[in-house]
Order: structure tokens, then sequence, then C-alpha cells
């Protein structure tokens, strides 16, 4: 004999707290939804106007900088500390959450032009137009004359070269400057012990690959992006652009790939082993990049340019998701993402450090679960729904400055009108006269081994 017995759990009706909503049981038979598709498709809708309405960036400055902001520089093991230099020669140490310079160092006479921290986190080079290499503790001040700039450095190198940038070596007691050339220094020895050249004339910024932590990458004042490999002491191969590269920075997730910020208004990413054609080409900034930086999942890149603008890119994808501007703020010097991925640091022309969501929409602060999962449910219907023309519309569209917005609209003739002239020069022509150049090679000009 067959029984039928009702079976009901308990945790599906009960409500855990008698705060809590009550729960409803529903039947997901698609039969019993009709208009599910319509539903979601207003959902979506209005959770991207809700996006575009709770995009506010900037969350905040640090005002302490009597010259320029040259250069700024994370700690790689402290979330909270950053470093700055700027143009009087002051190096300030700031605690991120609580917006507070809590020391500052009278580094160089002139330029702070470059920081770096060796290998083990605990002491800060830095250089300057001095010619000085200085060594500092990167721990926090013992007590409070450090706060007000009577720090020493533990060790001082000067030297005869002019420096521009530095890095140091992920693993070793080895940091590379670039200047008049590119030298390998080791410790805290007075002269370097290796010299890489390759035809240029001087080089305005290295870097060191964090993973294959023995290749070397910089950018030279002959337009040209270099690779060395430090263990044959003698370059990899070349790529030479059609303008020069500000800075260049390497993908910490795959080692093969780097991006550089070029003065002709573009980012390219290349991958190392072969720099014919670049992977990918950025555009959208309406003047020369000066720097560029990657999030620590290397799938987002952050650019600041001369045009007053920072602008946030995909990997995958030419033009940028995200344009940050203010009416204070001047020409950017440098940018870089935090180590959590959650937010942008900047440095301009005015002496101020300013701190930005990396995604304009996002709720700061511990959510609820209930919280959490709508964000997440919203999250999912704009990405079902994000070719829907309207959807599309209102998530790409941004207000930008008007000096942006006209220099764009000039750009985009200017390059219209050379279209046309390639189209006409090539309908009146022997055919293969005029080629058809993909857009990734044109500023490529050769690449040397």
């Amino acid at each position: 004999m067959k029984v039928k017995v009702l079976s009901r759990n308990p945790d599906r009706y009960f409500r855990e707290t008698k705060n809590d909503i009550h729960k409803v049981p529903r039947n997901y038979d698609p039969a019993l939804h009709p208009f599910e598709m319509q539903r979601e498709y207003v959902r979506a809708l209005n959770a991207t106007k809700l996006e575009r309405v709770f995009a506010k960036p900037f969350l905040g400055c640090f005002d302490g900088h009597s010259d320029v902001v040259s250069c700024l520089n994370k700690h790689p093991d402290q979330l909270s500390w950053l470093y700055s230099g700027a143009a009087d020669g002051m190096v300030k140490q700031w605690n991120i959450p609580l917006r507070k310079c809590v020391r500052t160092m009278q580094a160089h006479e002139g330029y702070v032009r470059g920081m770096t921290f060796t290998e083990d986190s605990e002491t800060l080079i830095t250089i300057g137009d001095d010619k000085n290499i200085r060594f500092w503790s990167s721990k926090p001040p013992e007590s409070s004359s450090e706060e007000d700039g009577d720090v020493l450095p533990k060790h001082s190198i000067i030297t005869k070269y002019q420096l521009s940038s530095i890095s140091h070596h992920a693993k070793k007691n080895l940091f590379a400057t670039c200047g008049d050339a590119c030298l390998l220094w080791e410790g805290e020895r007075n002269e370097p012990i290796n010299k890489f050249e390759w035809g240029a004339d001087t080089m305005n910024c290295v870097r060191f690959n964090p993973s294959q932590c023995n290749v070397l990458g910089g950018c030279a004042s002959d337009r040209s992006i270099l690779l060395y490999d430090i263990r044959g002491g003698s370059p990899i191969r070349k790529v030479v652009l059609s303008l020069r590269s500000n800075s260049i920075c390497w993908n910490p997730m795959e080692p093969f790939v780097f991006v550089a910020a070029n003065e002709d208004y573009n980012s390219y990413m290349f991958d190392m082993r072969r720099l014919k054609n670049p992977l990918n080409v950025f555009k959208d900034h309406v003047s020369a990049v000066i720097d560029v930086d990657f999030s620590p999942t290397g799938k987002e890149i952050v650019t600041g340019s001369y045009d007053k603008t920072i602008r946030i890119f995909e990997v995958d994808k030419g033009h940028s998701r995200e344009v940050y501007h203010t009416k204070r703020m001047q020409r950017l010097t440098s940018v870089l993402y935090t180590m959590d991925n959650k937010y942008i640091i900047s440095g301009s022309d005015e002496m101020n450090i300013r701190i930005w969501k990396a995604k304009a929409w996002e709720k700061l602060g511990t959510l609820k679960t209930r919280e959490r999962n709508a964000l997440n449910y919203n999250e999912s219907l704009k990405e079902k729904f994000a070719h829907f023309p309207q959807i599309k519309r209102i998530a790409r569209h941004r207000h930008v400055p008007r000096h942006v917005y006209h220099a764009k609209k000039e750009l985009q003739t200017i390059r219209d009108s050379k279209k046309r002239k390639e189209d006409n020069r090539r309908q009146h022509t022997k055919r293969g006269v005029v080629p058809h150049v993909p857009e990734r090679q044109k500023n490529v000009v050769s690449e040397q081994e």
C-alpha cells in the first residue's frame, strides 16, 4: 500500500528573526510567468539609470605639498600607506584611511623623479635632479620630529648620472635607474655593476617585470621601447613607435604583457615576444598620456593624461569605460591602482593628490546579505541586457569638460579626413600601391632584435 505524506521543511517558511521579511513560496514554472523577460528588461533599465545616479567617484584629496606632485608609489605590504614626491624635493608618507600625512622628508634638492621599494619592503629608495640616490626607512615615524621633516636617510649615493626613473628587482637586492643610460645597481654600492645601451641618447622610464624578474623594460627618447635581460647583460629587442612613450607598466598576471603610455594620445599594449603588432590600442584621450598603471587583477588599466582627465580601460577593449575629472584638477603627473583593486590615486600639477573609486557607482562599507544579493542580481541583469540600445546609451553616456569635448570632435574630423583621402587615393591608383594598414600597426615604425 502506498502512503503519501506531506513533508514541510520549517526553514522554507519560518523567519530567522521577527525583524526579517516573510518568506513567500514561489513557483518557478515559466508557464506561470509569461512576461518575465519584459519585467527583467525594466529592472535592468532602472538598475542602469540608478548606476549613473549613484556614480560619485571622487572620495577626497590629500593636501599638503607646496609644489607639483611628481611621482606616487604604494607600499607593497601595507594597504594604507602611500608615498608621494614633489618638485620641491619633499617626500611625504600618507595614511590613506585617515587622509593624514604621517611623515615628511626633505629627500632631494629639486624634482623627486622616482621612488621604489626594496625586495623586503623595509627601505624606500628615491632619486632626484640632484643626481643622488637615497635610502630611507619605510617604517612609520617614532617621534613627532620625523613628521616635521627632520628625517635622515639610511644611506646616500652621489652619482655623476642624470636620473629620471628607478625600479627594484622583485627578489634580489638589485635596482635599475635610467637617465643618460640604463644602469644596474646592487644594494648600497657606490658604482653601478652594469650599464645597458642600445642607440638611445636618454631614457625616461624603466620598470622591472614583477614575475619574470630578470626582464627590464624602458622607454627611450628616440621613440623606442627597450627590453633587457640583466642575466645576459644585453638588450633582447626593441620596438620603435611614431612618437615617444612616457611610461610603461607590466601586467601583474601575465608576465609577457606590458602597456606603454604614448605622446600620440594613445596607450599601446604589447606582448614582449612579438612587438611588431600591439595586442590592443587604448584610445580616447585628447592629449599626451603621461602615466599608466595596471590593476592588481590585470584586467584593467588606468591612464592619466595632459588633458586633465583620468580614464579606466578594460584590457580587451579599445575605449574607456570611465572618465574622471574635476574643475580644479590640472594636468596629471602620475596615477596608480591600490593593492585591493578598489581605489585609484592620482597626482597632478596643482599640488593635490586625489583618491577615486575604481567603480564609480560602488557602495562602500559593509553590505547586508540581502543588499549584496540585490546588487549582484542587478549586475547580472545589466550584463544580460547590455546590448539593448537604450541601456547601452545610458551606460555609455559621460559628461566631459568642454575643452575635451571640442578637442575630441576636432580629432575625429582629422581622422575622417585622413581616411577619406586614403580611400580616394586607393580608388584612383593601381591596385596595391596604397595598401590597407591595420589600425594597430599604423604607429609601429619597426621592431629590432
